[in-house]
C-alpha cells in the first residue's frame, strides 16, 4: 500500500463536476461568453464531504488524488507550499473569516500556477468601512462542536480592522480511549486594511495562527463477493475505533538514534504555523490596474500515524501476548506500520504580481509568481507493530523462537525501516500572461501561457534503510537540479445560435521531481512529466434549462510512488518500493441545471470515465509485477450527483445525491468495493436579517461500508482467497445530523 506521502500526486481533469448542493447557482439562459471568461466553476461545491468535515473533499475525475486531497489557496496563493508533510486542512478550514470561496477552472490554474488541477481558491475577509459581526456555531449529534466568528470595522484616515477565531472540537462518529476528539483545531486571525483616497486601491496586512491535531481511522470488516462488506458482530464501519488503545507508539529517532513514545492525541501530533500576508490592489493609470499578495510563512509540521497493513491468524501459544498484561493471546491479528515525522520546521516566501488591462475586445494580464520553500531537515521514523483485530484494539508482543518480526517488550520492531528524509529548498519563479478575447459575436478565445523555472537544492541518502536504522551524516548525497516548465492553455467557445454552441479546450503542463522525491534510499526518476488535456464538447441555453456535454482525454506520465507492500506468501513479510508509471484516462461528461418552476432547482451530472495505468512495473519478493492497462485504483468509472432543491419564502430543502460505481481497491483488480450512494440532505431556515438556522443530514439513508483500497492486498491476485477474510480500509461517515446557526450584525 502507498503510505499518505506517496499516494499518487494530485491532478485534475476536465471532465467530472462537483457540485454545490447545499446552494445551488442558478445559471439562467446567460450569454455564452460568460463560461469562458469566468475563472471559478458554476454549479460546485467541494466543501460537502462525506469522509469528514474538516476540509474540501476530492473531486474524483479519472487521476488519483493525493491526501492532501485538492489543492487550497487563499489571496491567490497556496496555503501550503506542498501538502506533505503539513496537509493542507492544518491551517485553513472553511470559515466565516473567509469573504469568498470558489472552485479555479483548470486553465486558470496552469496559467496563473503551471500545475493541472483544480484548486479551490479563498479570499480572507479584509477590514471594512463600518462594523460588522459574523458568526457560526455548529454542531453534531455525535458531540461535534465548531465556534467562528469574524468581526471588522472602521479606525480612522482610512484604515480598518479585522479578526476572527476558528475554534473546532470534534470527537467523529468513533470513540477514542485515549482523547476526548479525534481533531482538535484553532485558527486565530488578525489585520488592518488602508483604502487609499480617490478609489485609487487598497493595502492589508494579515496575520494567521493555526495548531491541528487530527486522527485518522479505519474500519476492520469482512469482504465478501461481488465487492461487498459485512460488519462484524463486534466491530461497527465508522463507528468504533481501529486506533491503539492507549494512542501511544515507540518510535526510533532516524537522525540521532533516541527512542521515544508518542501520543497520537496530544501535542505529540500537533502542527502548527504562523502566516502574515500583505496584499491589496492599485490604480496605475491609463487603465492599468495592479494587483498584489505576498506571503511569509513558518510552521512546525508534524505527521503522527498508524496504517494497518495484512491481518492473519494466531493459535494459542503462538508467540503472540497482550503487552499489557502478558497474557496469551489467539485469534486475528493485524501488522500495523507506525508514521512519525516530529514538528518538521518549515519556512515558505510566496508572492504574486499582476497588471491587468482592457484593450478594445481583449482582457489582458500579466503576472509574476515566486514560491520559495525551504524544509529543515524532513525525517519519517518508522516503527512497526502489532494489534489485536477488535474495537479500540490493544497491543500484542510477538516471541517466537528465531522469527525476524519479534518485537521488544513494548510491542515494536523493525524501526525504521523504510524511513525517509529530504532537507534543502526549492524555488519556483513564473511568468505568466493570458488575454480574454472577444473575436467576434459568434467566437470567443480565452488563452494564456505559464513559463516557469524551478530550483531544487539539498541533501539525501542512499542507504538502505534497514531494522534499526540511522542515518550516518558522512553519508549524505547531494542535489542541485534546475529546471523550466511550460504550461498553458486555450480555451474556445462557437456560437452557432444564441443558445447553442461548441467548446473547446486545450491545456497542457510539465513538471520533474520535488525535494520530496528524494526521501527514499534510491535515486528518482525526476525525468520531466508531461501533462496533455484535450476537450470538446457543446452547449444549449434555454430559458428553464442549460446543457453542457463534453469528452476529454488526458494522459499523465512518470508518475512515482513509494508502496508498502506486504508478501503475499507471508503476511508478516513488508517491502517497500519505488515504482514509476503514467496513466491515461478518456471521459464524457454532460451537466445538466434545470430551473422547471418557481423555487426548485436541480442539477444532475453524469460522467463515463476509463483510467488504466501504463508502464507500471516492478520487482518485489523476488517476483517481477506489471500492471499494464489496469483500472486505476479508487476511481469509479461512472459517477452521478443530482442535487435538487427548493425555496419557499424563508425557507429551503436541499438534497445531494452521488453514485460511485465500483472501485478497485488493489492494483491487480482482483479486489474491489460494489457500487456506492453517498446522500445529504437539509433545510435552511432564515430566522431574520441577523439570524438563519440549518439542519443537514449526512448520508441519511444510514448508507455504510468501505472505500479506498484494500491495506496490505496490493499484490493480491486471487480473490477467492480473500472471501468472507477480515479486511480493513478507508470508510463513508455514517448517519450524522449536524445543526447549525448562523449570525451577522
Amino acid at each position: 500500500m502507498s503510505t499518505p506521502k506517496s499516494i499518487l500526486l494530485f491532478l485534475m481533469s476536465a471532465f467530472s463536476i462537483p457540485v454545490f448542493a447545499q446552494d445551488p447557482v442558478k445559471r439562467d439562459s446567460i450569454p455564452q461568453k460568460k463560461i469562458v471568461e469566468k475563472k471559478e466553476e458554476d454549479n460546485r461545491n467541494v466543501m460537502l464531504n462525506a469522509a469528514n468535515n474538516t476540509g474540501p473533499r476530492d473531486v474524483n475525475i479519472g487521476l488519483p488524488s493525493t491526501v492532501g486531497g485538492i489543492t487550497i489557496q487563499e489571496n491567490d496563493l497556496p496555503v501550503v507550499y506542498f501538502f506533505w508533510p503539513e496537509l493542507p486542512n492544518r491551517t485553513w478550514r472553511q470559515s466565516v473569516s473567509l469573504a469568498k470561496t470558489g472552485l479555479l477552472k483548470i486553465g486558470e490554474s496552469v496559467i496563473t500556477t503551471g500545475d493541472l488541477g483544480f484548486a479551490v481558491n479563498s479570499y480572507t475577509k479584509l477590514g471594512t468601512p463600518k462594523f460588522e459581526l459574523v458568526g457560526n456555531l455548529s454542531a453534531s449529534h455525535y458531540g461535534w462542536l465548531k465556534g467562528d466568528v469574524n468581526v471588522s470595522g472602521p479606525l480612522s484616515n482610512g484604515w480598518s480592522y479585522v479578526a476572527g477565531i476558528y475554534q473546532n472540537y470534534d470527537p467523529n462518529s468513533f470513540d477514542v480511549r485515549f482523547s476526548n476528539y479525534s481533531d482538535k483545531t484553532q485558527i486565530y486571525r488578525a489585520g488592518l486594511t488602508k483604502r487609499f483616497k480617490k478609489d485609487k486601491g487598497e493595502i492589508s496586512f494579515l496575520y494567521k495562527y493555526a495548531k491541528s491535531i487530527s486522527l485518522t481511522n479505519y474500519a476492520v470488516f469482512q469482504y465478501k463477493e461481488n465487492g461487498q462488506v459485512q460488519e462484524l458482530d463486534n466491530f461497527r464501519i465508522g463507528r468504533d475505533s481501529y486506533i491503539i488503545n492507549d494512542g501511544t507508539v515507540k518510535v526510533k529517532d532516524i537522525l540521532t538514534g533516541e527512542f521515544s513514545y508518542k501520543n497520537l492525541g496530544n501535542n505529540d501530533a500537533a502542527s502548527t504555523s504562523q502566516s502574515f500576508d500583505v496584499l491589496g490592489n492599485y490604480k496605475l493609470g491609463n487603465g492599468w490596474k495592479f494587483n498584489f499578495s505576498t506571503r511569509f510563512r513558518y510552521a512546525e509540521a508534524t505527521t503522527l500515524t498508524t496504517i494497518p497493513l495484512s491481518i492473519f491468524q494466531t493459535a494459542s501459544g503462538g508467540g503472540f501476548s497482550y503487552q499489557s498484561t502478558g497474557e496469551d493471546y489467539a485469534g486475528n491479528v493485524n501488522s500495523m506500520l507506525a508514521l512519525s515525522s516530529p514538528k518538521v520546521p518549515t519556512k515558505t516566501a510566496m508572492s504574486r504580481f499582476e497588471i491587468t488591462k482592457k484593450v478594445n475586445n481583449h482582457d489582458l494580464r500579466i503576472g509574476l509568481t515566486e514560491y520559495f520553500y525551504d524544509v529543515d531537515k524532513f525525517t519519517s521514523s518508522r516503527s512497526f507493530y502489532y494489534q489485536a483485530v477488535e474495537a479500540n484494539p490493544r497491543k500484542l508482543v510477538r516471541n517466537t523462537a528465531g522469527g525476524s518480526s519479534n518485537t521488544d517488550a513494548d510491542g515494536f520492531y523493525n524501526y525504521n525501516v523504510g524511513g525517509e528524509y529530504h532537507n534543502g529548498y526549492e524555488n519556483k519563479l513564473s511568468a505568466y500572461f493570458s488575454d480574454k478575447w472577444e473575436i467576434s459575436n459568434k467566437l470567443s478565445l480565452n488563452y494564456g501561457l505559464n513559463l516557469r523555472y524551478q530550483k531544487v537544492k539539498g541533501d539525501y541518502y542512499l542507504t538502505p534503510r534497514t531494522s534499526g536504522f540511522v542515518f550516518d551524516q558522512r553519508q549524505k548525497t547531494y542535489i542541485d537540479n534546475n529546471w523550466f516548465h511550460l504550461g498553458g492553455s486555450v480555451n474556445a467557445v462557437y456560437k452557432i445560435t444564441d443558445k447553442l454552441g461548441l467548446l473547446a479546450d486545450f491545456t497542457y503542463a510539465e513538471n520533474n521531481g520535488r525535494l520530496e522525491s528524494y526521501s527514499g534510499a534510491v535515486v528518482p526518476n525526476v525525468d520531466k512529466t508531461k501533462s496533455p488535456l484535450g476537450a470538446f464538447g457543446i452547449y444549449f441555453n434555454h430559458d428553464k434549462f442549460s446543457v453542457v456535454s463534453q469528452a476529454t482525454y488526458l494522459t499523465r506520465n512518470n508518475y512515482q510512488a513509494r508502496l508498502n507492500l506486504v508478501n503475499p506468501g507471508n503476511g508478516s513479510d513488508s517491502q517497500v518500493a519505488t515504482v514509476n508509471y503514467d496513466i491515461q484516462t478518456v471521459g464524457w461528461t454532460t451537466d445538466i441545471v434545470t430551473n422547471p418552476f418557481k423555487g426548485f432547482n436541480l442539477h444532475y451530472l453524469v460522467t463515463f470515465q476509463n483510467p488504466i495505468y501504463k508502464n507500471y512495473n516492478f520487482n518485489a519478493f523476488g517476483n517481477s509485477y506489471s500492471y499494464d492497462n489496469k483500472n486505476v485504483l479508487e476511481i469509479s468509472k461512472i459517477l452521478m450527483e443530482i442535487d435538487p432543491s427548493y425555496t419557499y419564502k424563508n425557507v429551503k430543502v436541499w438534497a445531494s445525491f452521488r453514485y460511485f460505481s465500483k472501485q478497485f481497491a488493489n492494483l491487480t483488480n482482483a479486489l474491489y468495493f460494489a457500487a456506492r450512494w453517498e446522500t445529504f440532505g437539509g433545510v435552511n431556515y432564515k430566522i431574520n436579517k441577523h439570524f438563519d438556522f440549518g439542519v443537514t443530514a449526512v448520508n441519511f439513508l444510514n448508507q455504510t461500508g468501505a472505500k479506498g483500497t484494500i491495506n496490505g492486498a496490493e499484490l493480491i491476485t486471487d480473490a477467492s482467497a480473500y472471501y468472507n477474510q477480515l479486511l480493513v480500509g478507508s470508510y463513508i461517515r455514517p448517519f450524522t445530523v449536524e445543526a447549525s446557526l448562523n449570525f451577522r450584525f
